[in-house]
């Protein structure tokens, strides 16, 4: 019997099975309600339909995506989970490409960076901001024994994450609970830590975000983030740059990608200590010459070693591959229809993000480090900001 959901009362979402380890059979199972996953694909798609058209002013749209932002990134992750697991992996997040390193390592080891500036230990709790299927909520448990919990407002993504989890043994360490980041689900003074990785950029407006991860962070606890922005490279009058952002935006459900200073001014608006700050995907960042590009997966270099083979499924060649092998799935009715349009969709996000790496426009690992003051702050921040763009929240 075919099962669907709603989200928010209004929009099927496609069936989806997170016990499921294949691909083609995920895609099999979409394939049992065609209907919702078109309706999905259709649903998110619209909110880009004008910026399309022109991109000379996109202030209508953008307010009307930060209105929408959790049924845009519900919409967004019903359709790209099963392809990011595909070509990535259950670590939905770049990191820097230590040269030395498998990819899989430096995953890890920009996973395990985050735990050791936090200085997680066994005993305490934290919360993981948007935490995906759970691939670094695992990694992290499992490195410095804390208990960690993952926020995630799409129902898929936490049954998958708690599948994992559960598949790896850590049950004891690691819970998915659903809910929105800019409405937390937990009591007030209550984490020991928090941490967010290229998450945040999906809500309606960063305050909103850390200005909950504020409120619910103990005193004196700490919040880690690598955060999606654009650099002082990025000139948005300039038509190819804008084109280059609004494509990793649209690509990545993103209403407005913030940029490093607003970044920097909410968080000391809303009151928390700034310990250190780094854009580490740089060229001036530290290590560089030890690294090649953040976006080199997905550039790919073709080489024949090993370790480029294992890659191959995010170069372009590679996504190529799985965009006719999904047109033919779809042509044949072995997908459900539109799941072309997402292979699209992703490979356009892929070209943009090499596009603004290459030219130094934009970050997905802006670091960050920031501490809620000890002593309570008179009448906090985060209040004064307006909720009036978390419609729906």
């Amino acid at each position: 019997m075919t099962r669907t959901a709603t989200t928010n009362g209004t929009l099927p979402t496609p069936v989806q099975d997170p016990e499921l380890g294949s691909f083609l059979l995920r895609l099999r199972k979409k394939n049992t309600d065609t209907s919702s996953h078109k309706l999905t694909v259709d649903s998110y798609y619209q909110y880009w339909d004008s910026d399309r058209k022109s991109l000379e002013n996109t202030e209508n749209s953008v307010a009307e995506r930060r209105s929408n932002s959790d049924k845009l990134t519900n919409h967004f992750y019903d359709l790209v989970t099963d392809f990011y697991e595909y070509g990535w992996g259950t670590s939905f997040h770049f990191a820097r490409m230590f040269r030395e390193s498998s990819f899989k390592q430096c995953i890890s080891q920009h996973e395990h960076y985050l735990a050791l500036k936090l200085g997680l230990k066994p005993g305490m709790e934290c919360v993981d901001v948007g935490c995906g299927v759970g691939g670094p909520l695992r990694e992290i448990a499992k490195f410095s024994g804390a208990y960690v919990t993952g926020l995630n407002n799409n129902a898929y993504q936490v049954e998958r994450c708690r599948h994992l989890a559960k598949e790896a043994g850590l049950s004891s360490l690691c819970k998915a609970v659903k809910g929105d980041f800019q409405n937390m689900p937990f009591p007030s003074n209550s984490l020991d830590a928090a941490y967010a990785i290229e998450a945040c950029c999906h809500a309606s407006r960063l305050e909103n975000v850390y200005g909950e991860v504020f409120r619910v962070l103990k005193p004196g606890g700490m919040f880690a983030c690598y955060e999606w922005l654009t650099t002082d490279r990025y000139d948005e009058t300039n038509p190819a740059q804008k084109k280059i952002i609004h494509d990793v935006e649209e690509g990545n459900s993103i209403s407005k990608l913030y940029t490093v200073p607003q970044c920097l001014t909410v968080l000391k608006t809303l009151g928390f200590e700034i310990i250190e700050y780094c854009d580490l995907a740089s060229s001036e960042a530290p290590l560089q010459e030890a690294q090649d590009p953040w976006y080199l997966p997905l550039q790919g270099s073709y080489s024949l070693n090993l370790e480029q083979l294992h890659r191959w499924r995010m170069t372009p060649l590679g996504r190529w591959m799985t965009d006719k092998m999904v047109l033919t799935l779809e042509t044949l009715r072995m997908a459900p229809s539109g799941t072309r349009k997402v292979s699209s969709l992703l490979n356009l996000a892929a070209d943009a993000l090499v596009k603004a790496g290459q030219q130094e426009i934009f970050t997905p690992m802006f670091f960050f480090l920031v501490r809620k003051p000890e002593t309570p702050v008179a009448a906090p921040a985060a209040a004064a900001f307006s909720r009036a763009d978390t419609v729906g929240h």
